[in-house]
């Protein structure tokens, strides 16, 4: 049997790669989407179809209840104006949600614990150190010592992508054949992505950058982006 893997999968573009890379280095995936409140929930029925295509154990975990604590971010009150511009320290601070990736981190690890996994990824990437704290290689260090110590069988985090840039990313998925098309990036809910958010500006100067056409449908594109929709 193939050993257990534990991947938090969001729906978007990183976790999506973390998902399949995972997969072909043949472990058993069982995927996990959390809803904290977040404006772009559309991700998590991104992340449903597809694990329901690749035919894999997949959960929602909803923990909307602790919206109330961690509520404060521009990615979980939509009376918040979410910024609109390429992603910077000084501007994106809004779309952090305190403390997430700890408490989603620290659940996937329960639940690896649980099904007897060692193993538990997430997509953290280099892109993010500057502007979320918790996906810097220091925060990944430690979450792992703990992961080490906390129950009586540790578990080992892994960040493939912990010094990937979105556009290697991107490389690496389009090297393995992934269909982007089935991926969610945008931090707004709508039918289209905007194309204006840092999240959206960063994945379409991603595409630009290896010259393919994202396949997603944009209200708008980013100067950078190839044009169409």
């Amino acid at each position: 049997m193939s050993e257990k893997a534990v991947v938090i999968y969001s729906g978007g573009m990183d976790s999506y790669t973390v998902l399949h890379k995972a997969l072909r280095e043949g472990f058993d995936v069982h995927a996990l989407s959390f809803h904290y409140g977040q404006r772009h929930a559309r991700e998590l029925d991104i992340a449903r179809h597809v694990c329901q295509t690749l035919n894999i154990a997949h959960q929602v975990v909803d923990i909307r209840a602790i919206h109330s604590l961690i509520g404060a971010s521009a990615l979980t009150d939509d009376t918040q104006a979410m910024p609109r511009a390429d992603y910077a320290e000084d501007n994106m601070k809004a779309t952090v949600v305190p403390n997430r990736n700890m408490i989603l981190l620290s659940l996937a690890i329960g639940h690896a614990v649980n099904m007897e996994s060692s193993i538990c990824y997430y997509g953290a990437h280099g892109g993010d150190h500057a502007i979320y704290p918790d996906c810097r290689p220091e925060f990944v260090d430690r979450m792992n010592a703990v992961a080490a110590i906390a129950n009586y069988t540790p578990v080992e985090i892994r960040a493939p992508y912990l010094y990937a840039s979105k556009a290697d990313i991107l490389a690496e998925g389009l090297a393995m054949g992934l269909d982007y098309a089935q991926t969610w990036t945008c931090y707004l809910g709508g039918e289209k992505a905007c194309g204006e958010c840092g999240s959206c500006r960063e994945r379409l100067n991603a595409f630009a950058e290896h010259g393919v056409e994202d396949p997603l449908s944009y209200v708008h594109r980013t100067p950078h982006s190839q044009s169409g929709v």
